[in-house]
């Protein structure tokens, strides 16, 4: 049977804890603001990065080679072998954060028949990694988090150089395996409030709808933009920007999804703490109830004692 003592020491040890658990649930609750800010200020950019492109498309480039572009991404859709970029966590207490992603991720690259030996996969987060490999996939390369929205920039420059060795050299791949040409990303998308769920990105080959889509938009002001560099470079420039925004909007979103999930799961131990403090307080309420008792009777046993005497 637990003493007084012995009660008042977990009880101390539960606030403890409860005092930890409300400091992580308010930093998750924080991050994920920073974060969510950090994908709406992409929205300007991107939307400026659109008539970019669209600007290009308009012109005789577009037209011109539209034969050859339609025949590169055939190509490139014919090709079996993929890179997958599956973003993680790096940190604990964020539930099922890491399993999810990882079966999200190997279950649409088995729907899209991708074998096992033609798969590339990068894992973003130390926590990501022993799912994947709990699955049967093999890790090419192993990528950490930003600790903050100012270390994102670094990272995906990082994943770019990352995804141009993969397109361009095709080590230990035997000779009837392609190279890659397929980039995919695997992230959780943050909704609103605590909320996120899996989400597919195939960064590449560039989806020729959306270009298409774009070149059709008809212009916002009757003035036309004009540009004096070279198409092609200025085409493959925002083709870059393109690729830039959209590995930068992985990490904030993931990043925010990590710390939703982290806030869902300081709830649920929030709540299991109280409920544990409140069993303990009453069992320890009872406990000096029970002793008190017991002295009182000790006294008034002592006192009927010397009475008959």
């Amino acid at each position: 049977m637990p003493t007084i003592e012995s009660l008042r020491t977990k009880i101390s040890s539960v606030q403890d804890l409860q005092s930890v658990v409300k400091t992580m649930k308010a930093l998750a609750a924080v991050s994920i603001r920073q974060y969510q800010k950090a994908v709406e200020s992409l929205a300007d950019y991107n939307r400026t990065l659109e008539m970019g492109l669209q600007i290009v498309l308009r012109q005789r480039y577009f037209s011109e080679q539209h034969a050859i572009l339609t025949s590169v991404i055939n190509h490139q859709t014919k090709s079996n072998s993929v890179g997958a970029i599956i973003f993680g966590s790096d940190q604990g207490l964020c539930g099922q954060f890491n399993e999810q992603i990882a079966s999200y991720s190997v279950e649409k690259l088995e729907q899209l028949q991708i074998k096992p030996e033609n798969r590339l996969i990068a894992a973003i987060g130390a926590r990501v990694v022993a799912p994947l490999e709990a699955q049967g996939q093999t890790i090419a390369a192993k990528f950490s988090l930003p600790s903050a929205v100012s270390g994102i920039t670094s990272m995906v420059q990082e994943i770019l150089l990352t995804i141009e060795q993969w397109r361009s050299l095709a080590a230990g791949r035997s000779p009837s395996q392609q190279q890659i040409e397929q980039i995919i990303l695997f992230y959780n998308q943050s909704l609103s409030g605590a909320s996120y769920h899996p989400h597919t990105l195939h960064l590449l080959p560039v989806d020729f709808n959306w270009l298409q889509n774009l070149q059709r938009q008809p212009w916002p002001s009757p003035v036309l933009p004009t540009f004096t560099m070279d198409e092609n470079q200025l085409f493959s420039g925002l083709i870059r920007e393109y690729l830039f925004i959209s590995l930068y909007r992985a990490f904030a979103e993931s990043l925010a999804s990590e710390n939703a999930s982290r806030l869902a799961s300081m709830q649920a131990a929030e709540k299991n703490i109280e409920e544990r403090l409140s069993e303990l307080n009453a069992d320890y309420r009872r406990l000096r109830q029970s002793s008190i008792t017991a002295e009182l009777l000790d006294i008034v046993a002592g006192f009927e004692a010397l009475t008959k005497k």
